[in-house]
């Protein structure tokens, strides 16, 4: 099982589902299901959408349901399909207490990583008919940023680096430490020099600044879609470029007119609102020999 991110996939992520689950057991047990529930009960239990959305956790909900010995599990929807309220996602037949341990664990899971996955299409449907590709950021939950990426591109949008080893990104503290666009740019070149380098500007001045430079890719931040559009003139196709910084909802779509390829839009993760997904249990009596 894996989730896919721009450029590969990602495995499930099992630690942290066994740390979701000791996290909720704190050491001790589940004192409402061994009072309530005699273990002489077999359970149906539909994990169903009660609110229109894109789906995402699919597997990692699958892996978590497993993880306290249930096995009779039965996917109906993937990560990426868009589901109405009243979608069954999946169907899990087993011991009661089981569920019930599992069930907010992957809950959890589905009801984050669908509400990035669900938020992330919004902001792709709103630069329909356009070149311009939606990105996500680091803004990232600790320890969860790879399944979060993946969401992203459940939604159908798209990664930025995933770690900070993996391109550099010339923001401004770097080129205040380093003393100007060209200095910094001119230092991460030589001391990384195949490395992909994307740079930030405020204005386009600095933009013509730097583009001597031959950057990969610059990020063009707080401009307004006037400007954006200015630099993309400018650029004329040398090297991409990305636009971060007061983008909304309502002017995503103004912005993307501009001509950039990329908006960056930290609130895919840092801002998604959970997508509600609930459990529904009907008892199955267990046959005693």
């Amino acid at each position: 099982m894996a989730y896919r991110i721009s450029g590969g996939e990602v495995m499930v992520d099992i630690d942290l589902i066994r740390r979701a689950l000791a996290e909720d057991l704190a050491g001790g047990t589940d004192i409402t299901s061994v009072a309530t529930v005699s273990g002489n009960e077999n359970v149906v239990a539909d994990f169903t959408a009660r609110k229109s959305g894109v789906i995402a956790g699919i597997d990692m909900a699958m892996a978590t349901l497993r993880e306290v010995g249930l096995t009779d599990i039965s996917q109906q929807l993937k990560d990426g399909d868009r589901v109405e309220a009243g979608a069954v996602l999946l169907t899990v037949r087993g011991d009661t207490r089981a569920i019930l341990l599992a069930e907010r664990t992957a809950l959890n899971f589905l009801g984050h990583l669908g509400g990035i996955a669900t938020l992330t299409n919004r902001w792709v449907q709103e630069v329909t008919g356009t070149k311009t590709l939606i990105r996500d950021t680091r803004k990232t939950t600790p320890g969860m940023r790879l399944l979060e990426k993946a969401a992203v591109v459940a939604g159908g949008g798209s990664n930025h680096r995933l770690s900070l080893s993996d391109a550099a990104l010339i923001k401004d503290n770097h080129i205040a430490a380093a003393g100007g666009v060209v200095q910094a740019f001119s230092k991460v070149r030589s001391a990384f020099p195949d490395a992909f380098i994307e740079i930030e500007v405020d204005s386009i001045s600095q933009l013509e600044e730097v583009a001597a430079q031959s950057p990969d890719l610059v990020l063009l931040d707080n401009m307004s879609p006037e400007e954006c559009a200015r630099a993309v003139a400018f650029v004329a196709g040398r090297f991409k470029l990305e636009a971060s910084g007061g983008i909304t909802l309502e002017n995503a779509h103004a912005y993307a007119e501009s001509g950039v390829d990329y908006l960056a839009i930290g609130a895919l993760t840092h801002s998604a609102p959970v997508l509600d997904i609930g459990l529904d249990l009907r008892l199955e009596t267990r046959t005693e020999k």
